[in-house]
């Protein structure tokens, strides 16, 4: 969706969102690739090492005949459909059933345990649930609490109360006309994972991927290229491996690598990206720095045209590594699950700057307002906003209009990040708004001082949280997660504050280093502070 250019203000001045005013995910995405040529829409690695190309007609024909399963099971337009499986083809398949059939995709991580999954099912009131086996051992316990629930199809066979899905396709038709859906029409619930209260279901329209697409393109080098291969470990369950990765590339005609890893292995992912010719890579930081702590990455041949990272600032360090360990630099992007994909840095056309984030994707009025929504000057830390109508913005807070309307003031959509915005447009991310510490008179971002952390040898993961203090508001403290080889200790802990205070701040140093074997992180691998900071205040 980009247009040409030499430079992100050219490509900026010409571009023009060109959404129709009727549109469907599921014919979007596969059926006009459908033209029996072959083409390869997915590559399955399964776990025991076969490989398994599915074109865009076999995608086609399968997405149709689930969506003529479910319509003659009583799913209607509008209904919704929980979507409970991991990185497979069947996954695939019922998103664009769903998209098809005018329902609901509402995706649900695996890896959730009963009351995630209660809660989600309920909220919604899903109609109808696609998963496997694992899903369904899941699902028993809370299957009488779900009254809305009318139809459940396991994708590996038949089970307690679960249609054989492969059966039920077999008898089905492979013609199906799509729903005449407007870009406006609801397609997806995708709930927030928020590190604290209940989640919010994000309810977007199909708009929402075209309005992602120049959020894909700019931090993968203005993607596509010819060739390109996209992968992500990163479940299709949350929004940055289905609409940052799975949807666009379908989109665009490109080959996804689709492989279940129920547990994220670095090493394992070199392995991937080389043996199967990995061109982009949407990579979470905490899997780069997961991967960082690999010995000799270079052994792999990995060799990806383009990686993008977001949801945590990145820093120098891992950019340089990123550089060594792949042969280019890796562009951080940042959105959120309402409004996704809207700040990037490219360094097909600019140099990264570490630290900040980059700038607004062509397309997007982002902004650094107050809380009234009044926008501030250049320098001036603020909340990070995007201002409505958007694309890639959520039609609100599934049956939740208080904490639609409370998301916003005014146009500006209130990301609940702190930031600021420099004189050229440049975006630095200083942390949620419950996250910035104020310490003796300062206000402190965790990220600045993570970053420094992560450049320490004995630093494998590290995450920065205020607690109390009676004279300085708030002191600042580290929990570390050490690398093999280094001893947790005072020794070490006092190394550590010093390396802050050289390479950082003397006012930002941890005064207070605490060391733990993991940190507590979110189901997308975020960070929990609040979670943190919770169990510091309990430890006293």
């Amino acid at each position: 969706m980009l247009p040409a250019g030499d430079s992100y203000e050219a490509i900026r001045a010409a571009f023009r969102w060109r959404i129709p005013g009727r549109y469907n995910i599921g014919v979007d995405a596969c059926d006009r690739w459908a033209d029996g040529s072959g083409r390869t829409a997915l590559i399955h690695l399964r776990s025991d090492g076969r490989v398994e190309r599915i074109g865009f007609d076999a995608l086609k024909a399968q997405s149709n005949r689930l969506a003529n399963v479910l319509r003659a099971h009583g799913v209607a337009r509008g209904d919704r459909v929980g979507v409970l499986l991991p990185q497979v083809p069947e996954a695939a398949v019922a998103h664009l059933a769903i998209y098809k059939l005018g329902a609901i995709a509402v995706p649900v991580f695996q890896l959730f345990g009963e009351q995630a999954l209660e809660f989600r099912l309920r909220d919604s009131g899903a109609a109808a649930l696609v998963t496997d086996a694992t899903g369904l051992g899941k699902l028993a316990p809370i299957r009488g609490r779900l009254p809305a629930l009318r139809l459940v199809l396991a994708a590996d066979g038949p089970g307690e109360g679960a249609r054989d899905m492969a059966a039920e396709m077999a008898r089905a038709s492979a013609s199906f006309a799509p729903a005449d859906t407007a870009a406006e029409d609801p397609a997806l619930i995708i709930y927030t994972s928020g590190t604290t209260g209940a989640p919010k279901g994000a309810l977007h329209a199909h708009r929402v991927l075209p309005g992602h697409l120049p959020g894909v393109e700019m931090p993968q080098d203005l993607f596509p290229r010819p060739g390109d291969l996209f992968w992500t470990p990163a479940d299709w369950a949350w929004i940055g491996g289905l609409l940052d990765v799975l949807l666009p590339s379908l989109h665009h005609g490109v080959p996804v690598l689709a492989h279940r890893m129920a547990k994220f292995d670095p090493e394992l992912a070199f392995r991937i990206m080389a043996e199967q010719g990995v061109r982009n890579a949407f990579l979470p930081p905490t899997a780069l720095r997961m991967m960082r702590a690999v010995p000799d990455p270079a052994r792999f041949g990995a060799r990806p045209r383009s990686i993008g990272s977001g949801g945590e600032t990145l820093g120098a360090e891992l950019l340089e590594w990123g550089r060594a360990a792949f042969g280019v630099t890796i562009n951080e992007f940042y959105g959120q699950t309402e409004c996704n994909l809207v700040v990037s840095s490219c360094a097909a056309l600019m140099p990264p700057r570490p630290g900040w984030m980059g700038r607004a994707v062509p397309g997007h009025e982002v902004a650094v307002v107050d809380a009234e929504g009044r926008e501030l000057p250049p320098g001036t830390q603020g909340t990070i906003a995007i201002r409505r109508p958007d694309p890639a913005m959520f039609l609100g807070y599934w049956n939740n209009p208080e904490a639609t309307a409370a998301k916003f003031a005014g146009d500006w959509l209130l990301t609940g990040d702190t930031g600021l915005m420099d004189e050229a447009g440049w975006f630095r991310f200083v942390g949620r708004e419950d996250d910035v510490i104020t310490s003796a008179g300062y206000r402190i971002g965790p990220g600045e001082i993570e970053d420094c952390l992560a450049s320490h040898p004995a630093v494998a993961m590290a995450a920065v949280v205020g607690v109390p203090d009676p004279v300085r508001t708030e002191r600042v403290v580290a929990v570390v997660v050490p690398r093999p080889g280094f001893a947790a200790g005072e020794d070490l802990a006092r190394g550590i504050q010093e390396h802050v205070k050289r390479r950082l701040a003397a006012h930002a140093y941890p005064r207070e280093v605490r060391f733990a074997e993991a940190l507590p992180l979110t189901a997308t691998g975020k960070v929990m502070r609040g979670e943190i900071r919770r169990r510091l205040g309990e430890e006293g």
